[in-house]
């Protein structure tokens, strides 16, 4: 009798599984975070996310330095960043300040780890192509996964610095998820810091600010992540500004090319 033959994942250069292991060690690092949230050390659990948010930011840049990228490192990248960034925030706050918010706070918690679902499959399915101009791929749509994991921990991080009870109230962690669930499958342009160019001058002063920014997460990792949300909060109007300017300017450009004028401002 015939048999199909089964598809079997093939070899893969050890090039390519770097990245994916950094991506196994940033999913696990989120999974310890629970663990930590269940033994009530919220400082750990923090850093622990903030250790996954480090390596994944270094899995994508080291896949793309060592030619490792590959179609199973991206459905592991996405898997892992819904786990680390999606499940693991939601459950650390609901073990935190909306357990006894019964229902309600456990209906929350799902909202916030699907609306990370739901970022991450837009993501997929729109990333790197499609119609979009050039310039378009400046930006995100809505807030990142790994951004918005911080924001939704915020209260959390205040709390642990300024030992404020305001900060642990139901209402204001469910205000704050919500809003940070709202942000992340919105249809805002986000700065997509990644693909921002250093020009010649401002490459020893970025490394001077990265060595600044190290120093103070050694020394501050809770106060330096809080300080970093909120700026980071202060780019999304400006993001949709740059956004809405390029996109006026390439308006201007096709009309002056469908008209056969002189191009617009570019």
């Amino acid at each position: 009798m015939f048999r199909p033959r089964r598809r079997r994942l093939r070899g893969l250069n050890f090039n390519v599984l770097i990245p994916n292991i950094l991506t196994l060690l940033a999913t696990s690092a989120g999974l310890t975070a629970i663990r930590w949230g269940l033994q009530e050390k919220w400082e750990h659990a923090l850093l622990a996310v903030l250790a996954a948010a480090v390596l994944d930011a270094l899995d994508g840049r080291i896949a793309r330095l060592l030619k490792g990228t590959s179609k199973f490192g991206a459905e592991l990248d996405s898997l892992s960043d819904f786990v680390a960034f999606g499940v693991v925030p939601a459950l650390l706050m609901y073990l935190w300040a909306l357990e006894d918010a019964g229902r309600f706070g456990w209906t929350v918690t799902l909202v916030f780890a699907l609306a990370c679902g739901l970022r991450l499959a837009r993501f997929n399915v729109t990333d790197g192509g499609g119609d979009l101009p050039a310039w378009a791929s400046r930006f995100f749509t809505g807030v990142p996964a790994p951004a918005a994991a911080g924001l939704g921990l915020l209260p959390l991080l205040l709390h642990v610095q300024f030992g404020l009870d305001a900060f642990r109230h139901p209402l204001f962690v469910v205000a704050v998820m919500l809003l940070t669930a709202g942000l992340m499958v919105s249809p805002l342009p986000t700065f997509s810091f990644k693909r921002v160019k250093v020009p010649p001058e401002g490459v020893l002063p970025v490394m001077l600010g990265a060595v600044v920014i190290a120093a103070a997460m050694i020394t501050a990792p809770c106060l330096t992540v809080t300080v970093l949300l909120v700026l980071y909060l202060g780019t999304i109007p400006l993001s949709v500004r740059a956004y809405r300017k390029l996109a006026r300017e390439a308006a201007v450009r096709q009309a002056d090319s469908g008209s056969g004028g002189a191009p617009g401002p570019g």
